[in-house]
């Protein structure tokens, strides 16, 4: 194990998911790393759950629900406050598999500095065709904005390193500000670097996705995203370029 793997933690965001919560903390605690989970304002009894779970968490509490992104903000804010180098993040409604946080450490190791993210198989038979739909629709701008291709630009499964991300100002309050984070690290030259996982949508799965709200909201970073391409993205890419270039 290197130093940035044994500096790394986990982190789940939750908001009403008091069905599943639990027993992602539980699979993931048994990977062997910190946990800590975001409590964004649940209405339901996931606080209590939490609470009574016995497991070794850290558990940060918004009063009300704020949104993913300022979620991850906290998360990642208490991060770097305690030393983490890297942070793996993933949903606690169950879809994703804790079982494959080795699948992300392996990738840190192999590329120190990068930013993983985890790619779901989109033809797979229970994959809702709403989701197939959304990540080709991202996929194709993530290329616009980037020049770069990733084959899941919507996964939340990822490996952040921590001090190189950009700043967390950039982020938006709610899905999106995933959307903002890739297209923000790959303007400032950090490599991403895609990894096979295994996905679930269990029948009583709680989404938090707003379908139309969420998907406009999306569409406009989107907008706003090529704009600031063309001013600052491709600028800063190409003096980045440059100066690899140069060195090297």
């Amino acid at each position: 194990m290197n130093r940035a793997t044994a500096n790394s933690c986990v982190i789940i965001p939750t908001y009403n998911n008091a069905g599943t919560v639990c027993d992602v903390a539980a699979r993931a605690v048994a990977q062997g790393y910190p946990v800590i989970v975001v409590n964004d304002g649940s209405t339901d009894d996931t606080a209590a759950r939490l609470a009574q779970s016995g497991l070794p968490l850290t558990v940060l509490t918004h009063p009300r629900n704020r949104g993913k992104g300022v979620a991850l903000r906290t998360a990642f804010s208490h991060a770097r406050e305690q030393g983490f180098r890297y942070a793996i993040t993933l949903d606690a409604d169950g879809q994703h598999y804790p079982e494959d946080i080795p699948v992300l450490v392996e990738a840190i190791a192999q590329h120190p500095g990068a930013l993983v993210v985890g790619s779901r198989n989109l033809q797979a038979e229970n994959m809702p065709g709403g989701n197939s739909f959304a990540n080709r629709f991202s996929n194709f701008w993530f290329r616009v904005q980037t020049a770069r291709s990733l084959p899941d630009t919507q996964t939340g499964y990822r490996a952040y390193p921590l001090d190189r991300l950009p700043s967390l100002r950039i982020l938006t309050s709610r899905y999106e500000a995933e959307l903002a984070l890739l297209v923000f690290s790959a303007w400032k030259g950090i490599e991403l670097v895609p990894v096979a996982i295994r996905v679930c949508y269990p029948e009583d799965r709680v989404s938090s996705f707003r379908p139309f709200r969420d998907f406009a909201r999306i569409s406009f970073l989107n907008t706003l995203l090529c704009v600031l391409a063309l001013v600052y993205g491709y600028p800063r890419m190409l003096i980045h370029k440059l100066l690899n270039h140069t060195r090297h």
